[in-house]
């Protein structure tokens, strides 16, 4: 299957959290653990566990940016790196930030939003994505 989201970051299951409803799933993507907050029915026909391979799967629209490496939010997932391209449109733009080891993490921003952070290539950025904004695939 071929999905449209951008970013698909292979890693390792490390620990399922078994919720009522939600569990939240964490894979380990080149040393950087990724949470993820899904139902407890999709968690079981994916029949993940540790030790399994998944892919966090995020769409560029869910991903935040931001500058500094630690922001005091609530979102779970905050990934440092650097922005290695800034593709302007007419209203947003592309963002690619290296992030989790060498994986590339796309993400759509105004361009309003580039413009008052003052993002451009080489900059240290930070990709930001709340645990419920991410999906889980496996192969």
């Amino acid at each position: 299957m071929k999905l449209s989201a951008r970013n698909q970051l292979k890693g390792t299951v490390t620990k399922v959290t078994d919720g009522a409803v939600n569990g939240i799933v964490t894979i380990d993507v080149n040393g950087t653990p990724v949470s993820a907050t899904i139902s407890m029915t999709a968690i079981s026909e994916l029949g993940l566990e540790a030790g399994k391979t998944a892919y966090a799967v995020i769409k560029a629209t869910e991903v935040m940016v931001g500058k500094g490496e630690h922001l005091p939010l609530s979102a779970r997932n905050q990934f440092p790196g650097k922005v290695v391209s800034v593709d302007k449109g007419a209203v947003n733009s592309i963002v690619k930030l290296e992030v989790l080891g060498g994986n590339v993490m796309s993400a759509t921003i105004s361009n309003n939003a580039v413009a008052e952070l003052g993002l451009k290539e080489g900059d240290d950025a930070l990709a930001v994505v709340k645990a419920t904004s991410v999906m889980v695939g496996i192969d």
